[in-house]
């Protein structure tokens, strides 16, 4: 009788289905953690992913808003720019090319408070809206030190400009703006803004197409940037901020003759600007220069307007005036060397060589007896000099006497 074999083969089997079980469950309950791991991974990327594109698209609105709807009074926080080929310093950038150009020196004694009203009444005058401002210092330092002054002022200005174009977009045509700045010049159709050329001070513009108002830059140089040699230190030992003007002309009108019809000159220290004086050089012709003159028959070189080849000429003729007449001093052995504006101007101006390539017409000086509000409203020109009284004040308490000026704090001085 056979005994039967214990059956050994299986055994194996078994012991393998209980070790595979085993680690099937343990496998199992790895890759469950794993996949629960895995979505909660997966739900908080996508969660962070919203969150950046959130902070994204509020950083592209934030940036577009402050970019297309208030990108001048950004810009004059401080200079941001280069005014012209690497030189000078661009204060607020225009909206478009402008016609004419006002060339403002500015001497060595000027208070900062002559100069603040210089600027507010020019900004009351409406001359920005046809006309470029160009400052000219007698040193980098004193640029700097009427840097905060410019901005400033510049800032206000356009606080008005803005609320009359806010008005203007709500679709207002007739409404009251009692302003001191006579903000009706700078009304401009879109198609008259857009068929006018971009401003030749900084860069491009990119918002021109949504404008309703223009007005001209305000740009800042240093008179040692555009005559660097100091031309006339060779002649005489401290040459005055009144004569190097004169070396320093032929080089930024040379660079901007073709973008300015008219050109005026201003002495900062002895004139305000509370007008539109340029009126009246607009109908002659290219070559003409128009002096002022007192009733002493003296010419006043405070304001010099003309066109911009006259003016040119008359510059160029004026630095080598001023050469000889040194010149001949210095050979007349005079220890003391006066050269001065007026004497010289008034030899140009009956001069007939000089009256060949320069049409100049003299007129006299009109100036009020005195000077009140009422008075004011129709001044063009206020010469300081030619009267006792704090004339500064008087302006400065004349534009403080409107609501819209007070509104914007125009009238902190």
């Amino acid at each position: 009788m056979k005994k039967k074999k214990p059956n050994h083969e299986g055994w194996g089997m078994h012991i393998f289905l209980v070790f595979f079980s085993q680690q099937h469950s343990h496998f199992s309950s790895l890759f469950k953690r794993t996949n629960s791991t895995h979505n909660i991974l997966t739900k908080l990327q996508f969660t962070i992913c919203i969150c950046i594109c959130a902070l994204l698209i509020f950083v592209i609105l934030l940036l577009f808003t402050h970019t297309f709807f208030e990108p001048d009074n950004l810009a004059t926080l401080k200079p941001y720019a280069r005014a012209l080929q690497r030189l000078g310093t661009l204060y607020m950038q225009g909206t478009t090319a402008m016609n004419n150009l006002v060339l403002c020196h500015v001497p060595e004694h000027v208070t900062t408070r002559q100069f603040k009203v210089f600027l507010r009444a020019f900004h009351t005058s409406g001359l920005l809206s046809d006309s470029d401002l160009l400052f000219l210092f007698d040193s980098l330092s004193t640029l700097d030190s009427f840097n905060s002054v410019i901005l400033l002022e510049n800032n206000l200005f356009l606080k008005v400009v803005h609320l009359y174009e806010t008005e203007l977009c709500k679709g207002h045509t007739h409404f009251n703006f009692p302003s001191s700045v006579n903000v009706t010049r700078f009304k401009k159709s879109k198609k008259k803004v857009m068929d006018r050329r971009e401003p030749i001070w900084g860069g491009r513009i990119k918002s021109r197409s949504t404008r309703v108002v223009s007005y001209g830059s305000v740009v800042g140089f240093d008179v040692g940037e555009l005559d660097p040699e100091n031309s006339l230190s060779g002649l005489m030992g401290q040459v005055p901020m009144s004569l190097r003007r004169w070396a320093s002309y032929p080089m930024i009108l040379g660079r901007v003759r073709r973008h300015y019809e008219h050109v005026m000159l201003v002495d900062v220290q002895k004139v305000l600007l509370l007008g539109d004086p340029l009126g009246r050089v607009k109908t002659p012709s290219p070559d003409s220069v128009l002096l002022s003159s007192t009733h002493e028959k003296t010419i006043n070189p405070a304001v010099i307007m003309g066109g911009m080849r006259g003016i040119r000429r008359l510059s160029s003729t004026m630095l080598m005036e001023i050469v000889r007449a040194t010149t001949t001093q210095r050979h007349n052995n005079k220890r003391k060397i006066l050269v001065t504006e007026s004497s010289l101007l008034k030899r140009l101006a009956t001069n007939v060589f000089t009256l060949r390539s320069i049409r100049i017409v003299v007129t006299s000086i009109m100036e009020a007896s005195s000077l009140g509000e009422s008075t004011i409203a129709n001044q063009t020109i206020v010469w300081r000099e030619y009267y006792d009284t704090d004339i500064d004040s008087v302006v400065m308490k004349y534009i403080c006497s409107f609501s819209i000026d007070s509104a914007v704090s125009m009238c902190s001085c």
